[in-house]
């Protein structure tokens, strides 16, 4: 009986390698899907954002049981902390290099996608970044794709409607000198003074900085409409307060970073009459924007904030392109990456152009009424 058992083993095991299928399903091989953004510190709430959607998509890949290169394959998520810093940012990148990642979500920071870019491009390895600076994509990589509409379209469309749709006519700016604070300035002071505005004060700080009084003393005796900040909530909202307390009942602006909730969180009434753009359409207009939500509450147990869908859109980008190659070497799957042309959920076509850039970004306009986010104006996205 013994040897009989034996015999029909092996004969099953036999029958399996033959026809392709599993007699005794085979272990999955472990796929690294690397990640990389602010996880700590005062951009960690953009991070863990950006991060979830990741989770998700891998989770949902996941559940699909994939087969890929006729082997099933488990894939992993090799999360690293940037810190929002360019410095560490390389040595993460070089990390998740050496630890052997097929693909990577991010950079958060334009700041810190920039330089990390060259390490993956050197490997090879695709770079699916949030970073909105326009040179991001213009750096002649191969590897450099854009979740998000850059600062060229962000700033510009912010600027022009708040001189022709908000009649501004009087602007400070202010921003943080990184390069993504410095970049969507630098659109949006084009795009005001092309449509009419003067930029009577221009001021700088860092993001870093909590204390914004002596430019915000300066600013105010230019009598200003509106003023501009480049930069994340993290200063903005502190800005917002120091310009109640000092009496200047100007409007902020700021790019789409102060769509979080963290801003009026921390802003309070302070925040009322704050515009910001955000990349994309809000939420409830994605196309499939409901049966994200809906299924995002029910991983997390918590609702979406910003980042995720388009996080989740990126990873499942790279999913079909290494299904259609039938590969997970990136050497293999980039060209498929690079002819992505698919059904998302923030877009209805979710393509890139030659530099890696969405071919549909699309940017809406916000305003703080009662404490809450109320959608203004969307241009240029693709339901």
């Amino acid at each position: 009986m013994k040897y009989r058992m034996t015999y029909i083993a092996a004969a099953l095991l036999a029958s399996s390698s033959l026809t392709g299928g599993y007699a005794f399903a085979a272990s999955p091989s472990d796929v690294q899907i690397g990640f990389a953004a602010p996880l700590t510190g005062g951009q960690a709430h953009y991070g863990a954002d950006f991060r979830s959607g990741v989770e998700l998509a891998i989770a949902d890949m996941n559940a699909t049981n994939p087969v890929i290169g006729g082997k099933p394959v488990h894939f992993v998520l090799n999360a690293q902390d940037d810190q929002a810093d360019p410095r560490t940012g390389t040595t993460v990148a070089q990390k998740l290099v050496d630890d052997g990642v097929v693909a990577v979500i991010g950079h958060y920071n334009s700041g810190t996608s920039i330089p990390a870019a060259s390490i993956y491009a050197k490997a090879g390895i695709p770079e699916v970044a949030m970073a909105t600076a326009p040179a991001y994509t213009r750096l002649g990589l191969p590897t450099t794709f854009r979740l998000l509409t850059s600062d060229t379209q962000l700033g510009s469309v912010l600027g022009d409607y708040a001189v022709k749709g908000l009649k501004f006519k009087r602007l400070a700016i202010v921003d943080d000198r990184t390069a993504y604070g410095q970049g969507v300035a630098e659109e949006f002071t084009k795009a005001a003074k092309a449509a009419g505005a003067t930029i009577v004060d221009q001021e700088y700080t860092t993001d870093k900085a909590v204390d914004f009084r002596a430019i915000l003393t300066k600013i105010k005796s230019s009598d200003v409409d509106a003023v501009f900040y480049g930069g994340a909530d993290t200063q903005a909202a502190p800005m917002l307060k120091q310009m109640r307390s000092l009496a200047i009942k100007a409007p902020l602006i700021g790019p789409d970073m102060l769509q979080s909730a963290n801003l009026i969180k921390i802003a309070g009434p302070s925040a009322e009459g704050t515009l910001a753009a955000s990349e994309g359409s809000p939420l409830a207009q994605m196309p499939g924007g409901k049966a994200f939500a809906d299924h995002y509450k029910a991983h997390f147990n918590q609702p979406v904030e910003l980042y995720a869908p388009y996080a989740y859109d990126g990873t499942m980008a790279v999913f079909n392109a290494m299904k259609k190659a039938d590969s997970t070497d990136p050497h293999v799957y980039l060209a498929a990456l690079k002819a992505t042309n698919m059904k998302g959920v923030t877009t209805s076509e979710l393509s890139y152009d030659s530099y890696g850039d969405l071919k549909y970004g699309g940017v809406t306009v916000y305003k703080v009424v009662k404490g809450e986010w109320v959608p203004l104006q969307t241009v240029g996205t693709k339901q």
